[in-house]
């Protein structure tokens, strides 16, 4: 089987590092290589976190490229409240080995890459700033990869940071605005709508820990201060875990559906970073994305739950299914 070809760029970020150990360990995917941009933490942090997953998983060969720490226009904000102020649910986690980020940046990294076609996708998680920068300049990035998927923004859903507005798009308006104008292919767009469907809860992790308890272990480190936060601010018992549905999105079409649509990303004022859906096609534009509206949350828990815990598929549907958790 021929291995899917993805750039990971990130913010991580608790949902982030449960992307990344999902996708480093997915039979399908070979990760060439993760860029981490400011967001969810501050953009060193970020970088460390990084290489936290990779030394968890033995994957130090990949290379890492450090991204931008400031949005292109508007003030930086984290989401430490979220996710802690060490990024991954105040654990200060301490690295074995000492790591080595690539000395080209992030976006310098992704224009050359993609100087020419490539059968690679690339897959944001985070703001949307490395890969703006990348395409201002090389503005062929878009048709030299071979999809966008994007985790963020939000069709009819509530916003998460605002009444209106998704975190990444949030926290940089307008690297999101001219990514959706200048990217010139279809930003696959895995927002709040479907996300907010993926909630991991106390019962997944009991079951999760009588099969893979050292994983296990590390995710309820990490996810225990998420939980909190989505208690006191959501009144949900468990947690969002976003990204590592724009992963599963890339791997099985199958998981969420929607439509197409042109969208733009509003830049400032009280709806600052509320992406803005054309389903009606009121402006005659073209479509620049993929909206997905609609998520099947069994065959998701069912292949992250495979992957993330060295399992067989099979066990896990079943589980599921008996258990009711999917």
């Amino acid at each position: 089987m021929t291995k899917k070809k993805i750039i990971i760029d990130c913010d991580p970020g608790i949902d982030d590092t449960l992307a990344l150990l999902y996708a480093l360990q997915h039979p399908e995917l070979e990760v060439v290589a993760v860029t981490v941009v400011a967001g969810n933490s501050p953009i060193e942090l970020g970088v460390k976190n990084a290489f936290v997953s990779l030394e968890l998983l033995n994957r130090l060969d990949i290379p890492v490229y450090k991204g931008a720490a400031t949005p292109l226009v508007r003030n930086y904000v984290s989401a430490q409240d979220t996710h802690g102020m060490d990024g991954l649910g105040e654990n200060d986690f301490q690295l074995k080995t000492s790591y080595r980020v690539q000395e080209q940046s992030a976006d310098a990294f992704l224009a050359d890459y993609f100087a020419s076609e490539q059968d690679t996708a690339i897959i944001a998680l985070g703001p949307l700033t490395n890969i703006a920068k990348a395409i201002e300049r090389n503005p062929n990035l878009g048709q030299h990869c071979s999809r966008f998927v994007s985790m963020g923004g939000s069709f009819k859903s509530h916003g998460n940071c605002s009444p209106v507005a998704e975190y990444n798009y949030w926290c940089d308006p307008h690297a999101a605005q001219q990514v959706f104008q200048m990217l010139g292919r279809q930003v696959e767009m895995v927002g709040l709508d479907v996300t907010r469907s993926i909630v991991l809860t106390p019962n997944h992790l009991e079951y999760m820990s009588r099969l893979n308890s050292r994983m296990v272990d590390f995710i309820a480190k990490i996810t225990r201060f998420y939980f909190d936060f989505h208690w006191e601010y959501e009144h949900i018992i468990g947690c969002v875990i976003n990204d590592p549905l724009a992963i599963a999105h890339f791997i099985n079409n199958d998981i969420c559906t929607g439509f197409d649509s042109y969208t733009d990303v509003v830049t400032d004022g009280l709806a600052i970073g509320q992406t803005v859906v054309d389903q009606y096609h009121f402006h005659h534009k073209p479509s620049n994305s993929t909206i997905l509206t609609s998520v099947n949350t069994h065959l998701f828990w069912t292949d992250f739950l495979t992957v993330i815990l060295n399992a067989q598929k099979e066990v896990i549907a079943h589980d599921l299914n008996n258990l009711q958790l999917g």
